[in-house]
């Protein structure tokens, strides 16, 4: 019994994911009516975009195609269509990924499971559909349609039961009754009875109630009048049937149009009319309502109130064609009887700017087939379309029939007019003449020729403008007349050295050096204004030659303040000026001495040759608690960094820095070692207490601009760190050997790297571990050092591997030999 239930289970199980299935992929809508050699390069286009926002790629474009209910056909017309496209538009590689392999995959692809996460964004084949014109229009948030119920009553309003009237007598009576009309469609009156009211119009039962109040002795129309109005308005229940989208009974206002009816249905579906739909009343058609007629003239005489039990049924649709291309509309139109190509402009908003009137092609349907034929402007009010036509509308073409352009050194170049007779001296005469840098020895013409090639057809521009000679010009010639300036180099001086703003500038004839030097923002403090140096080419240095000059230069003096004088030395182009420092100008230069001294700070070097003995003495001298041999020297290693230390912008510096650590990433493997190296290469391993015993011995060495001075207290304890199972820092005891302070450490690592191990001392010196043998000699350690071990680096293959191939290679190595022995015997 369990066992059944089990399979029974199981069956509800699988029925459930079918019917889920199966709904999630009818909620896609179909898309296999479209033909993706029909599209547009817009309509491509805007495919492409939406994918493009969607992160798709053009075969799951494809993809999600085929799951929409494209045949195989369809989807490889569709990749040709996008593959056209990109090449067209110049992005052929972009996003294509996989697209070229697709036809050659299995073409009846079908996802497991929608993925409705892209396949909802924005709808990405709508664009693909042609739009049934007015459809939206019932489908709009902001287009209700629903009545005004605080309008004045109409004068035509059918008074039903469930209506409320608002009777009103004043004058010389005053009474204020609101009246309900009962499910039998009476009023009952206060003091005059009960009233008959249901069918009568709003009018009706204003007279009707004034001739019953007459008749219970109110003096209506002798100084007391009635008003009546609607107070509660009633419901009705209205039947919509046919192709809508939501068709069934709804409760509305009895204010209510049949727009308002229309759109709680959400009007009619992809089948339904929007130019016949019926009104029916009492069994009877009593309206036809056309849609297009709000749409196109804002005509709404048929969108009559309703009444309870009213039925709107919409029909399915007779004739419908396709307008696309130049028009301001395109979309898929409703055709009645009667009705010719023209209305269908009309409804599709007319021809755009850019469109080509002279004719439209049609695409019919025929018995098995479709044909094409084209309808001349002239016919366009005879055309009767048919059942499937498809119109489509050209743009003009992309050519003139009547122009000549002319570019380059004349004061109005662009289009003109190719008049009768036009010769290209009038042509520039239009451009208003030539500009004074125009190259008058030659010009061209680019001509088209009959078959669409050109050819070019060369001028004396002088002889041109005099009127020595003319040549008559055609459609679609280029005239081009160049400048002198595009005939040759920029012209251009170049200013280096000890200015504001080292730059290129312009050259200009009777340009100076002061004039260049103003440019550059004038003299930087210590520049010299003697001595400066103008770099000049040579055109006529002898190949030949080991030693022939390359560049003319010329010492010059100018005035510190850059007067005029006399002086006559003219610029050329490209010259190269550069200005020096005086002789003996030095900028401060500043170092600093940190930790155990008695004023520790930064301090200005004084002498060139002031070394560190000096800066210490500077700095007062070391104090009791202070590790001279720990004392280090930081010194930028500018060399490694491949910066020039004589740069001030310290960002620059810190670029040139990352970017040398991205290089030593690229050359060191372990990203351990990594940190160690560019912590360390910035330090020089001195050591202070031999220089300050021996002041000026070799080691004392001569302080350089940003050196760094450091001197630690006396150091109790020393860092293992790396290939350690329990990196830390160890109490130091001189009894204690290298190995004991790793061990202290928890002991190597199985990665470890034993013969690699090396101790930095504080001072900044590095000793690695030396080979003896089959023993590694490690270096002593120090208080304050700190023991480093490298991981070992990866194998390369399988250790039985390596020995196999040694083996292999030496036993071959030893025949070769035996062989070569047994020869010479």
């Amino acid at each position: 019994m369990t066992k059944k239930i089990l399979i029974l289970l199981f069956t509800v199980g699988v029925l459930i994911f079918s019917v889920n299935a199966t709904s999630a992929q009818g909620s896609l809508q179909n898309i296999s009516s479209i033909n993706p050699s029909e599209l547009s390069d817009q309509q491509v286009g805007q495919l492409l975009q939406q994918a493009a926002g969607a992160g798709l790629s053009d075969s799951q474009i494809l993809q999600q195609a085929q799951s929409r209910g494209m045949s195989s056909s369809q989807v490889l017309q569709l990749q040709t269509r996008i593959t056209a496209y990109r090449q067209k538009n110049g992005n052929a590689s972009s996003s294509m990924q996989d697209t070229t392999g697709f036809s050659q995959r299995k073409l009846n692809y079908t996802p497991d499971t929608i993925d409705t996460t892209t396949t909802n964004k924005g709808e990405l084949f709508e664009n693909l559909k042609p739009k049934i014109f007015g459809a939206d229009i019932f489908r709009n948030k902001n287009s209700s349609f629903q009545p005004n119920l605080k309008i004045a009553t109409p004068v035509n309003y059918v008074v039903g039961p469930g209506d409320q009237l608002v009777v009103n007598v004043y004058g010389n009576s005053l009474v204020n009754w609101k009246l309900g009309v009962s499910p039998e469609g009476n009023i009952n009156i206060p003091g005059v009875g009960v009233l008959n009211v249901s069918g009568k119009t709003i009018e009706q039962a204003t007279e009707a109630i004034k001739g019953r109040l007459k008749a219970s002795n109110y003096a209506i129309g002798r100084g007391t009048n009635v008003k009546i109005s609607l107070g509660d308005i009633r419901s009705i229940n209205v039947i919509l049937v046919g192709q809508l989208v939501k068709p069934g009974t709804y409760t509305l206002s009895s204010l209510s149009t049949v727009f308002n009816a229309l759109y709680a249905a959400g009007g009619p579906n992809d089948n339904g009319s929007l130019r016949q739909i019926q009104i029916i009343r009492d069994n009877r058609v009593i309206r036809t309502l056309d849609v297009y007629d709000f749409l196109t003239k804002g005509d709404q005489k048929n969108n009559i109130t309703l009444r309870d039990q009213d039925i709107i049924r919409v029909p399915t649709y007779r004739t419908r064609v396709e307008m696309s291309g130049a028009v301001k509309i395109p979309a898929l139109f409703e055709v009645l009887p009667g009705e010719t190509l023209d209305n269908v402009i009309n409804f599709a908003g007319g021809f755009t700017d850019s469109a080509y009137t002279g004719r439209i092609k049609v695409l019919q349907v025929a018995d098995q087939q479709r044909k094409i034929t084209d309808v001349i402007e002239a016919d366009f009010k005879n055309y009767v379309p048919l059942r499937g036509d498809k119109y489509i509308v050209e743009t003009i073409l992309r050519r003139f029939e009547n122009r000549v352009v002319i570019n380059g050194a004349v004061f109005r170049p662009g289009e003109y007019e190719l008049q009768n007779g036009l010769t290209l001296q009038q042509l520039i005469a239009k451009a208003s003449g030539l500009r004074e840098d125009a190259f008058t020895e030659r010009g061209t013409i680019i001509r088209l020729k009959p078959d669409n090639t050109t050819e070019a057809i060369s001028f004396n521009v002088r002889d041109v403008v005099n009127g020595k000679s003319n040549i008559a010009l055609q459609r679609e010639d280029v005239v081009t007349i160049s400048s002198i300036f595009d005939l040759r180099d920029k012209y251009i001086v170049t200013i280096a050295g000890n200015v504001r703003s080292p730059r290129t500038i312009p050259y200009a004839e009777g340009l100076r050096v002061e004039d260049v030097i103003v440019k550059a923002g004038g003299f930087a403090e210590g520049a010299s204004p003697n001595r400066i140096e103008v770099a000049r080419r040579v055109s006529d240095s002898d190949p030949l030659s080991k030693n022939t000059p390359v560049a003319k230069v010329f010492t010059i003096d100018v005035d510190n303040q850059l007067k005029l004088s006399d002086a006559n030395f003219e610029l050329k182009p490209f010259d190269v000026i550069s200005v020096y420092s005086l002789p003996g100008y030095e900028k401060q230069k500043l170092v600093k001495v940190e930790g155990e001294v008695l004023y520790p700070g930064p301090y200005v070097i004084k002498n060139k040759n002031e070394r560190i003995s000096d800066l210490v003495k500077r700095a007062g001298g070391i104090t009791a608690s202070a590790d001279v041999e720990g004392g280090s020297l930081k010194r930028d290693n500018y060399a490694i960094l491949g910066v020039d230390k004589s740069k001030t912008d310290t960002t620059a510096i810190a670029l040139e820095r990352q970017q040398q650590n991205n290089r030593l990433k690229r050359t060191y493997r372990d990203s351990s070692n990594l940190a160690d190296t560019q912590l360390r290469n910035n330090f020089v391993g001195i050591e202070l207490d031999k220089i300050l015993k021996k002041p000026g011995n070799k080691g004392d060495l001569i302080l350089e601009d940003g050196d760094v001075l450091r001197i630690p207290k006396q150091q109790q304890v020393v860092r293992v760190n790396g290939q350690v199972l329990y990196p830390s820092a160890v109490l130091y005891e001189r009894s204690k050997s290298f190995n004991d302070f790793v061990s202290n450490a928890g002991g190597y690592a199985p990665r470890s790297l034993r013969s690699g191990a090396y101790v930095i001392y504080p001072n900044g010196t590095v000793r690695g571990t030396r080979k003896f043998l089959f023993f590694n000699i490690h270096p002593p350690v120090k208080a304050g050092s700190e023991i480093y071990v490298p991981k070992k680096p990866e194998s390369r293959g399988n250790g039985l591997q390596n020995v196999l191939a040694f083996s292999t290679g030496l036993a071959s190595l030893g025949a070769i030999i035996l062989g070569i022995l047994t020869l010479k015997k």
